[in-house]
């Protein structure tokens, strides 16, 4: 039998459509794009892109801990961006939380993200316990 678990809710994180934030299959965690949600009201924090960022990572970090994770095994990461020129900042935050163990990753460049944020990530990690 194939298991498959979908997390609805995190904290006050949540999807606000008809999706999953995050599902588990054996033991891989597919996590969907992340805004800049402050995890204990579930509203939206719009800023730079740095704190956009930094937000997204520690929600990201949040939802790691709960499906069994952490930052250290995250295996590949998508960043969308609304500006290139921004992606020097962007990075400079990013490293922080990726300093040895640096997963696979994609940056791509959009038009427009969601509800006007600057940054979205996705990622794909396992589960560690």
């Amino acid at each position: 039998m194939i298991e498959i678990q979908r997390i609805k809710q995190v904290k006050q994180l949540k999807a606000n459509g008809c999706y999953s934030p995050a599902v588990i299959h054996n033991g891989v965690i597919y996590l969907s794009g992340q805004f800049s949600v402050d995890p204990e009201t579930g509203k939206q924090i719009h800023g730079t892109p740095e704190e956009e960022i930094r937000r997204v990572l520690e929600n990201v970090k949040l939802i790691l801990e709960e499906t069994k994770s952490d930052m250290d095994h995250v295996l590949r990461c998508t960043v969308y961006i609304k500006n290139i020129e921004d992606w020097d900042p962007i990075n400079a935050v990013y490293s922080e939380y990726f300093a040895e163990n640096c997963p696979a990753r994609t940056v791509a460049t959009v038009k427009d993200l969601h509800f006007g944020f600057n940054v979205e990530l996705d990622l794909v990690a396992v589960q560690t316990y």
